[in-house]
């Protein structure tokens, strides 16, 4: 479900405080005994239950909410060989219910799924194809009638009514992991409801989540990234699981499943002592174990087969492929390493960081700043069994991959020779302080970090205070590394832009859509609802008690918030000058990546900012420009500093700019090739404004060619002379903050005015409007799109309320009907959706990508659910107590309180729009959703956005829905 690739970088995390006198020590605290490591700054409890089952538990105050983590140590490395993608399947059936769950007559419902468990293995066995037609045919009959008992997404719907939120699960190389965001006080609702989940799983809708399943793999056969990703695993990983399997599994294989292969594989892999039960949040951790052992602790304890990981070959020499695929090309090459447990991963994530940390790296300030390459980088996965360490990048115009992978590997040599300087490895390990302190304020950070102590199976002394070995590595250590192990025995994929010879799809089968159910209940869910609960009220911001207003000496604002809970600070300048004043400003703010600062060059500048551990940025906006400065706050003088001169004393040359202009340009050609680009930034906008929108009106080429040094960094040198206003939240004092900003941050008495902005006319949408574009893809994606009332803040409670019902998740009516009961999209949702600024219109969208061959039946389905709305008053009840729970125990906290006001700023309000939501939900009943639907989605009209293989869609089905027009990438781009 929820893909989660580079979830290992999260190692990193575990860096920053000292294990000084660390040791793991054993507690008793009433009945239970529990590991403790002195110093951890987390004060994590780790029980095991006599089951084998570990818990993780830590206590954080800060919202009376709760993240959960539920772990499996399974993933694709322990599928069967002939049964590949299984983890996968299993992670999404686990989400269907038990016995006493998502049933609402199983003693019916149970013949009919052992008749379709038994059809679907003597299918497996059949390879006549007609044959196997038949007993398709067959199950989906059956499946139809075992529909009449199901209660799909009931899951789902307890987590709502017990007002959790982000329900979702992931499957990846080496572990399972189920997640949820639960109110502090329903963790024994959640402990129940997910002990009963794991507790008998039954395999019911099995053919239309398989289906769901197709589409996800066929948005994997569509994205380039994942043909890149795959192929250099298999290429680094001929034996072990790592590289012979994918987590989705083959197109073979995922056409003949086995449902009693999945159940064998649920008996063998989620057992007690192969899983671990992680929380963080708001609860009594005395309270929890015993709740966790009521629930849990009842489970048989068994033994299951520890994975034996074969012994790889040496690479000897470079490994070359070459792939297609229409997106941009790129080159990417890597190198196996050893695992977790070895002394060579902590060397690993130091080169990683050595090489490419985004700000003083060698790829950083060599290739990228430097601008002899687009986008070079670096990073490292570290597995249990094996790791792996990949480079990569794009070509500049005119250059070869060839070129680009020898660029990357001279950086390679530097590590071999030493030529890096001495103070890079203690600032790196700085900034993994400052990433930690940041990771540890947020609760799924926490769960985060144990499962991968957990699944890597590393201790949490050392896990935690994994800081001490890295800040141990020398440049000997890297240097001695980087000779013996990043040699000639690398793998390279190139990645061309060209039809693929090797495209295949997973066909569509004939499905009957399922039963919903959606006025049922289990007598489970009825139980679960019923159990008694503390009520939690809501905390609500009060923006003028809570945000000090200051003043500098110019009269610029400043909203200060003070951070009692650590020494980081956050420093944000929004300037009311964006791209609608003036669309160099993005050019200028890309510029300021290449440029120097008063005697410092580029180089420098960033070796400095890296020292001080402080992170800066620009971003522009149609509105507006915002500037950023964060890091720990015993810097902020030198970095505040620094961060002035870099708008104030830009240095460059007019080399380094006609470099970045071709690097636009290039960018800007491969932008071509990105569908995501073309979907949801080119014909989105297209379809909302017009030939002239936000997206095309940017600087043409001849205009480019002609912007000077001087011109551009004009831009930033003034960007502070416009109106604006500051948000700073840390540890200093207000004094002492406005004090320095004073001295610093200049600003002239009376603001120069800001330059007339475009206006940008939504389209009113009349309909019939079909707008395609051709892409080379096995799926399609279509939007339907129609432009609302201006915005208006009293419609946000009954939309919130709307798009939970509608279409916000997996409980929700759209992916319900489209997902579940038709199987006619992996993924799809439909929103009444609000802007970001006060003047600008409310927009009604829905969206589904689906096999092109789906097309017809898709947005058929789609139709009918935007011109009438299907009711249901479980469905309706579930959603306003969803709502409900999350705002009462919604905490706004540090940061995120200025973020509000300035949110609510641009909105028009001057208050916390929750308790609107709170005080009006309640009342709402389903004949106001319905009436809402009437006038927002029903008597509206459409345009639909369509991207797409031409050959594959079906255009005579896009007439039905008005006037197709073929728009080509410069109709789309503007160039």
């Amino acid at each position: 479900m929820m893909k989660l690739r580079f979830i290992f970088a999260l190692l990193l995390v575990s860096i920053g405080f000292s294990a000084i006198n660390a040791q793991t020590q054993q507690i008793t605290s009433g009945d239970y005994t529990y590991e403790s490591v002195v110093n951890d700054p987390l004060q994590t409890r780790i029980y095991t239950l006599k089951n084998g089952l570990k818990v993780y538990l830590s206590v954080n105050k800060s919202e009376p909410r709760i993240y959960t983590y539920i772990a499996v140590s399974t993933g694709r490395k322990n599928d069967p060989t002939n049964a590949q993608g299984l983890s996968h399947y299993l992670e999404h059936m686990l989400f269907k219910g038990t016995d006493r769950f998502g049933s609402k007559n199983f003693a019916m419902e149970k013949p009919l799924i052992d008749s379709i468990t038994s059809l679907y293995n003597i299918r497996k066995q059949t390879t006549d194809p007609d044959e196997r037609k038949r007993l398709y045919k067959i199950i989906d009959s059956l499946s139809y009638l075992a529909s009449e008992f199901a209660i799909p997404n009931e899951y789902d719907k307890m987590i709502a009514n017990i007002g959790g939120s982000g329900s979702n699960a992931y499957t990846s190389f080496e572990e399972t992991v189920y997640i949820c965001d639960i109110p502090s006080n329903q963790l024994d609702k959640w402990l129940s409801i997910e002990a009963e989940r794991f507790r008998n799983p039954v395999m019911r809708l099995f053919h239309t989540e398989l289906e769901a399943v197709y589409e996800e793999k066929n948005t994997s056969l569509d994205d380039d990234g994942d043909k890149v990703f795959d192929a250099l695993w298999a290429g680094l990983f001929k034996k072990h699981t790592y590289g012979t399997q994918t987590t989705i599994g083959s197109v073979e294989q995922l056409q003949n499943p086995s449902i009693s292969e999945i159940q064998d594989y649920y008996n063998a892999r989620y057992v007690p002592g192969n899983m671990a039960i992680m929380l963080a949040g708001d609860f009594d951790p005395d309270q929890a174990i015993k709740l966790i052992e009521k629930r849990f602790g009842v489970f048989e304890a068994k033994e299951f087969q520890e994975f034996e990981p074969p012994v790889e070959e040496p690479i000897t020499a470079p490994e070359i492929q070459t792939i297609y695929g229409p997106s941009e090309e790129s080159v990417t090459f890597g190198y196996r390493a050893n695992g977790a447990s070895s002394k060579d991963a902590n060397i690993l994530r130091v080169i990683e960081y050595i090489l490419n940390n985004g700000t003083a790296g060698l790829i950083d300030l060599n290739l990228n700043q430097s601008q002899k390459v687009i986008d070079a980088y670096c990073y490292s996965i570290v597995l249990k069994d094996y790791s792996a360490i990949t480079l990569g990048g794009k070509a500049r115009q005119g250059q070869s991959l060839e070129e680009v992978k020898d660029l990357i590997m001279s950086q390679v040599e530097l590590l071999k020779k030493g030529e890096f300087p001495d103070w890079l490895i203690p600032a790196v390990v700085k900034n993994f302080k400052v990433a930690q302190i940041r990771s540890f304020e947020n609760n799924s950070s926490r769960v985060g970090s144990y499962v991968n102590s957990f699944i890597l199976d590393i201790p949490w002394e050392n896990y935690i205070f994994n800081i001490d070995t890295l800040a141990q590595v020398s440049k000997e250590d890297v240097m001695k590394y980087a000779q013996e192990n990043l040699n000639d025995n690398y793998v390279l994929i190139y990645k061309k832009t060209g039809e693929d010879p090797n495209v295949v799809k997973v066909e569509k089968p004939p499905i009957t859509p399922v039963k919903m159910n959606r006025e049922d209940q289990s007598e489970f869910f009825r139980e679960i609802a019923g159990l008694p609960s503390e009520e939690l009220s809501p905390v609500f911001l009060d923006f003028k008690s809570e945000i000090t207003e200051l003043k500098t000496e110019t009269g610029v604002p400043v909203y200060y918030l003070r951070n009692n809970e650590n020494q980081l600070y956050d420093l944000k300048i929004i300037v009311e000058n964006g791209a609608r004043n003036d669309n160099k400003l993005s050019l200028a703010s890309e510029y300021m990546n290449y440029t120097g600062a008063g005697d410092l060059p580029a180089d420098k500048l960033s070796e400095e900012f890296y020292r001080l551990a402080a992170s800066h940025g620009t971003a522009v906006s149609l509105e507006r420009t915002s500037a950023s400065l964060s890091g720990l706050s015993d810097s902020f003088e030198p970095s505040l500093k620094l961060f002035e001169s870099t708008y104030r004393e830009p240095t460059g040359d007019e080399n380094s700019l006609e470099k970045l202009v071709d690097d636009m340009l290039k960018k800007r050609e491969d932008d071509k090739l990105s569908k995501e680009t073309i979907l949801w930034s080119g014909l989105y906008s297209y379809a909302k404004y017009g030939k002239l929108n936000p997206f095309t009106n940017r600087i043409k080429e001849e205009e480019m060619r002609k912007i000077t040094f001087a011109e551009l960094t004009g831009k930033m040198k003034k960007l502070f002379n416009y109106p604006q206003r500051i948000y700073y939240y840390g540890p200093l004092g207000e004094e002492e903050v406005l004090a320095l900003l004073n001295q610093y941050h200049k600003t002239p008495s009376v603001p120069e005015a800001v330059p007339a902005a475009i206006e940008y006319k939504e389209k009113e949408t009349k309909g019939r409007e079909v707008y395609v574009v051709d892409y080379d893809m096995t799926q399609a994606e279509i939007i339907m799109l129609s432009k609302g009332e201006k915005f208006d803040n009293g419609d946000v409670p009954i939309a919130a309320l709307f798009n939970e019902y509608f279409g916000g998740g997996m409980g929700s009516i759209v992916f319900q009907d489209l997902r579940e009961s038709k199987a006619l999209a992996y993924s799809t949702f439909s929103s009444y959706s609000l802007p970001r600024e006060k003047d600008m219109s409310n927009y009604t969208i829905a969206y589904i990508g689906t096999q092109a061959d789906k097309l017809s039946d898709a947005m058929r389905e789609m139709n009918l659910l935007l011109k009438k709305m299907p009711e249901s008053q479980v469905i309706f009840d579930n959603s306003k107590n969803a709502i409900v729970k999350q705002v009462q125990t919604e905490r706004v906290t540090g940061s995120g309180i200025l973020g509000s006001f300035e949110n609510a700023k641009r909105l028009g309000r001057d208050y916390d729009i929750r308790k609107d939501i709170y005080s009006k939900v309640p009342d709402y009943t389903l004949s106001d959703l319905k009436k809402f639907h009437d006038e927002r989605f029903a008597s509206r009209n459409y345009d639909v956005l369509v991207l797409g293989d031409i050959n594959k869609l079906d255009m005579e089905t896009l007439k039905k829905y008005g006037d197709v027009k073929v728009l080509t990438l410069k109709d789309v781009f503007g160039y």
